[in-house]
């Protein structure tokens, strides 16, 4: 059974610090394009940031500059260092993976269960 397991959400004062952390475990034969996406209330789940096998990496406009995300493909974990965060960041933050669980079968989307990030003013 693989799983996404997130960690470092919480609460913090506007141009505050968090770092994000999710490992992909069980069964795995390769991990693919690993991402974090958020999810404001009210709001439709947006795509934050993403970063492939080889480093490649894309962000959304609104974090550019501010968050970087890496991975450690040997632990099967990505991570998002988010600074100078903004009120406007805060959001339900999931981890997402396109898993390969064997050599013969296609990879698929996987996805953690959410962190929370408060940002306060």
């Amino acid at each position: 059974q693989v799983q996404l397991v997130e960690s470092g959400g919480g609460l913090v004062q506007a141009g505050g610090s968090l770092r994000l952390s999710c490992t992909a475990s069980g069964s795995i034969f390769r991990v693919n394009i690993m991402g974090w996406y958020r999810q404001a209330p009210g709001k439709q789940r947006e795509l934050v940031a993403v970063i492939t096998r080889d480093r490649s990496t894309s962000y959304a406009d609104s974090v550019k500059g501010r968050f970087t995300i890496s991975r450690d493909n040997a632990k099967n974990t990505v991570n998002l260092q988010m600074n100078s965060l903004k009120p406007e960041d805060t959001a339900v933050y999931y981890c997402n993976a396109n898993i390969q669980v064997h050599a013969a079968l296609p990879p698929t989307d996987r996805w953690g269960q959410g962190t929370q990030v408060t940002v306060s003013s």
